[in-house]
């Protein structure tokens, strides 16, 4: 085990990601922490249950772009973990760096899912890049399944995140019509 120290929470040992799969692992070790407000994630910190704060964050931020995983894509676990700490959040005092990472993960995960090259993880996660130096531009390019997943994942929601709302709106783009017809719920993103 090594330790991880996202913002100024004191080390914890927590396994650093050695795949995708003990990535996604990890996340649900925040995910629960999210959660319960306890756990190895908000020792040494005031921590609230279904509050997601900007250390949340940073331990997402830090599992995904691990050494062992840097250069992988994104995988529907790691995804589907980020959607679940999406869903488990209430409350929110991270100044939109999860709704980002969230956006930016499944985006990767959807372009490489598609046969589409991706930066590194590094990259393309970083609240420096914007998605659209990245990510693809039309529905044309991303896998129908993929597409007909994120959907799925975000029908329902009670939070609307709204940078991946505008991903899913550019992956879509003119191709909406006929898949907004069939799922309303997905690209009304409320503007």
């Amino acid at each position: 085990m090594t330790a991880l120290q996202p913002g100024g929470v004191d080390a914890i040992d927590v396994l650093e990601p050695s795949c995708r799969d003990t990535a996604a692992q990890a996340l649900a070790v925040v995910r629960d922490g999210v959660i319960t407000g306890e756990g190895p994630t908000t020792r040494g910190r005031v921590h609230f249950s279904r509050a997601l704060d900007a250390d949340d964050a940073a331990w997402c931020a830090k599992i995904l772009t691990a050494r062992a995983v840097e250069h992988q894509p994104v995988s529907r676990a790691e995804a589907e973990a980020l959607f679940e700490i999406n869903d488990a959040a209430t409350e929110r005092s991270d100044d939109g760096r999860f709704d980002d990472l969230l956006a930016k993960a499944v985006a990767h995960h959807a372009a490489s899912a598609s046969g589409l090259p991706v930066p590194s993880r590094t990259v393309a996660l970083s609240p420096d890049t914007d998605i659209e130096s990245w990510a693809p531009a039309r529905a044309a390019n991303v896998n129908a399944d993929v597409l007909e997943w994120i959907a799925s994942q975000m029908r329902g929601k009670r939070h609307g995140n709204r940078a991946l709302m505008a991903m899913v709106a550019t992956f879509v783009g003119a191709a909406a019509l006929p898949l907004a017809a069939q799922l309303p719920q997905v690209f009304d993103i409320g503007m």
